[in-house]
């Protein structure tokens, strides 16, 4: 038997690629990059950059020799920080397999739209890149909302009430659509609305746009949640 390995991701591959390397290697483990594992830093990129990028890079290079092969998001469903990220991890010599997600089909949502709380919706969401949900989750009228990407510290999504919404690039994940600009600009109207963007992610100026045309709180952050980030979007709740 093959000694197991890891096959690292970021972002939202297409998921008929993650299922091939499944059935490659099925005893393999699939870890996304993007999360904050507390991995010690590479020292690869410069300090003052988006720390989603960071943490993939950091992850990297902190799992190298268990890793078998990154699929590297680098297309318009990712950023422009991902296909830097891979050129450099190539070129220290890692399996690297470049993937564009562009598919244009939207699944049915239903885990951005349940009643369970925010931070399971998230997860939950992000999960399904490895597998399609199949679950039915009882569905919630909104009563806030939140818009962005998976938070590099994740108990931002714990101070939501579990009638909150996903709007954004999350969505578009759980939608299998991640380069759909159109659904990743859509928020349900009138709904108090959370913006968040990583610090120093090109998507703060969707953020800061919506935020204003909805009336919405726009928020980054960078690397763990500051005070005053918890007080803002605490108050923004109270006062929805």
């Amino acid at each position: 038997m093959r000694k197991s390995k890891l096959i690292g991701y970021w972002g939202c591959p297409p998921r008929q690629i993650i299922a091939s390397y499944s059935r490659k290697h099925p005893f393999d483990e699939f870890v996304d990059l993007d999360v904050d594992m507390r991995a010690p830093s590479s020292g690869l990129v410069p300090d003052a950059y988006c720390q989603i990028v960071t943490n993939l890079v950091d992850n990297a290079m902190y799992l190298r020799k268990d890793l078998r092969l990154i699929i590297a998001a680098v297309g318009e469903d990712k950023c422009d920080g991902g296909r830097f990220a891979a050129l450099i991890l190539k070129d220290l010599g890692f399996a690297v397999l470049e993937v564009r997600h562009n598919e244009i089909e939207r699944e049915p949502v239903t885990i951005s739209t349940s009643d369970l709380p925010l931070l399971e919706k998230v997860n939950r969401i992000m999960d399904s890149v490895r597998a399609e949900n199949e679950i039915d989750y009882p569905q919630i009228k909104p009563t806030h909302g939140f818009w962005g990407v998976a938070p590099h510290d994740m108990r931002l999504l714990e101070l939501f009430p579990n009638t909150t919404h996903v709007y954004g690039w999350t969505r578009c994940v759980e939608a299998g659509v991640p380069a759909d600009l159109e659904l990743e600009m859509q928020v349900d109207a009138g709904v108090p609305t959370v913006f968040y963007a990583q610090t120093f992610c090109q998507k703060n100026s969707l953020a800061k746009y919506l935020a204003d045309k909805h009336n919405g709180l726009y928020i980054d952050c960078d690397g763990p949640m500051t005070n005053s980030v918890i007080a803002k979007v605490q108050a923004f709740i109270r006062m929805g």
